[in-house]
């Protein structure tokens, strides 16, 4: 078994005015299924990059073995698969062969070009590519982004069944729980090694935060009585030398009177009071720590006089003469959760877009949608360029409320200022559900929410769900989330 040591690692972007990691140390074993969490730009991809020596850093990170990342990168994206598969000199073919079959991909895709695939045959190609070499560690960003309930499963289960270890960066939790035996999670500048899945991982962390707080509340006790002993201490001190400035003016001696050398006494003590007090208060500031707490997030959810919103009768999409899924009849009635299901590629965003007019796709079957309703939507793709401002101009929502919702979505402050085409997949993510949330609506549309959330956003919108039961129509594949929120579920299937 080898080993992977991390030594009083110190980095931080010189674009940031913090450190990402101050002084984080790690022990890990080869063989280990590992999940790294943490919060949106805590850094997790970061950690990545370190493990390759592609950033400079403090500290020491010492390894015998070779890391591999995915996803890779894929330069000539014209290739067939199998002619991608012969340029990679370091394995036999036959090798990513017998990965591919583990991974359920069909033997006809491996003469498709790799663009002509869909992003879940993608990812489990690259996977393919990953560990067809035993000798390497992969380091695996975010894979079930573009997978389907069906997929996940198949991938969580090909994950769960390697020998050499991995270390997983994935806000699934259900994905995480399936398939890691260690948590390492980026909390407060450090790197933290939990035993077990995500699961044991949630546990383990709401005992070690509710003992924190405890020590949290009782050192903060202790910092306001120093305090306000100190402040009653020179009060009195500074009461008894006015007398004592008032006595001398009427020509009393100061030395003769009693009370005047007692409020100089007090005086000096006070003081001596305020170095002490200050040391003291410094020690027990030091014991509060910080704990990520999830906040409630609020939504304008305007619910009227229509009991249903969106009826369906034997819907389906037809492209040329065929059926891409079987008819599909539903409701979507007031303050219901309705989550389109199916794999990947059968139809979901073309089903949703044809619903409220946005496809030119051909159709059978009927759909009614109520009159007078105002939509808000959460898209799939996220292209909005400039600033903050200019987008809560462009949306006609409140710019001080679009920025208290992204405070509250764990965004730091200091990217307010940054222009939102220079920010992260998950930095944008929150932009367009903060955006969302601002718009009066009576029907919400979200098209794969979730994606490059972290935990905490995700518990934000189940907590936001569960509070306000606003009517949404959504396609989601994370299963942990649907059930949360007790969605019902449509199936799209596809047709023969």
């Amino acid at each position: 078994m080898t080993k992977i040591e991390i030594k009083n690692l110190v980095f931080g972007y010189d674009s940031q005015n913090t450190l990402l990691f101050d002084h984080a140390n790690l022990n890990i074993d080869n063989s280990w299924k590992l999940g790294l969490i943490g919060r949106n730009g805590r850094g997790k991809t970061t950690l990545l990059r370190l493990l390759q020596d592609q950033l400079e850093y403090r500290g020491e990170i010492i390894k015998q073995i070779n890391f591999v990342y995915f996803p890779q990168k894929v330069t000539e994206h014209n290739l067939t698969v199998i002619e991608m598969l012969n340029k990679q000199t370091q394995f036999e073919e036959w090798q990513v062969r017998k990965e591919l079959a583990l991974l359920d991909i069909r033997e006809d895709i491996l003469n498709l070009s790799f663009d002509d695939l869909s992003g879940g045959e993608q990812t489990k190609i690259l996977l393919a590519l990953l560990f067809a070499d035993k000798n390497n560690f992969p380091l695996i960003d975010e894979p079930t982004n573009h997978l389907d309930i069906t997929a996940r499963e198949i991938v969580a289960n090909y994950l769960r069944t390697k020998k050499q270890g991995f270390i997983l960066i994935s806000h699934d939790r259900a994905f995480i729980d399936a398939v890691v035996d260690h948590v390492l999670a980026i909390e407060r500048k450090k790197i933290l090694l939990y035993q077990g899945n995500y699961q044991s991982y949630e546990m383990q962390k709401k005992l070690a935060d509710d003992l924190q707080q405890q020590q949290n509340e009782k050192a903060q006790k202790e910092v306001t009585r120093l305090k306000q002993t100190y402040l009653e201490k020179e009060k009195w001190a500074k009461s008894r030398e006015s007398v004592g400035k008032g006595k001398n003016k009427r020509k009393l001696k100061i030395s003769s009177r009693p009370d005047d050398t007692v409020a100089k006494n007090q005086m000096r003590r006070a003081k001596a009071i305020e170095t002490r007090m200050d040391k003291k208060v410094k020690e027990k500031e030091q014991v509060i720590k910080n704990i990520d707490f999830v906040e409630q997030l609020g939504i304008n959810f305007k619910s009227d006089h229509h009991n249903s919103l969106i009826k369906v009768n034997k819907l389906s999409l037809m492209i040329g003469n065929h059926k891409l899924f079987k008819p599909i009849s539903f409701e979507v009635k007031k303050n219901e959760q309705v989550a389109i299901a199916g794999k990947n590629g059968v139809g979901k965003t073309s089903l949703i877009k044809t619903l409220f007019g946005k496809s030119k796709v051909n159709y059978t079957g009927t759909s009614e949608i109520a009159n007078n309703i105002s939509v808000s939507i959460i898209r799939q793709s996220f292209d909005e360029r400039g600033t903050l401002t200019d987008f809560a101009d462009r949306n006609k929502i409140d710019y001080q409320e679009l920025l208290n919702i992204l405070r509250k979505l764990g965004t730091e402050r200091e990217t307010f200022v940054n222009r939102i085409e220079d920010m992260s997949l998950g930095q944008k993510k929150r932009i367009e559900v903060a955006r969302a949330l601002l718009i009066p609506a009576t029907l919400y549309v979200w098209d794969e929410p979730l994606n490059y959330l972290d935990v905490y956003n995700r518990q934000q919108l189940e907590q936001l769900i569960s509070v306000y039961r606003p009517t949404l129509l959504l396609i989601e594949h994370d299963e942990h989330f649907l059930s949360s929120i007790g969605a019902t579920r449509i199936e799209l299937r596809a047709e023969e």
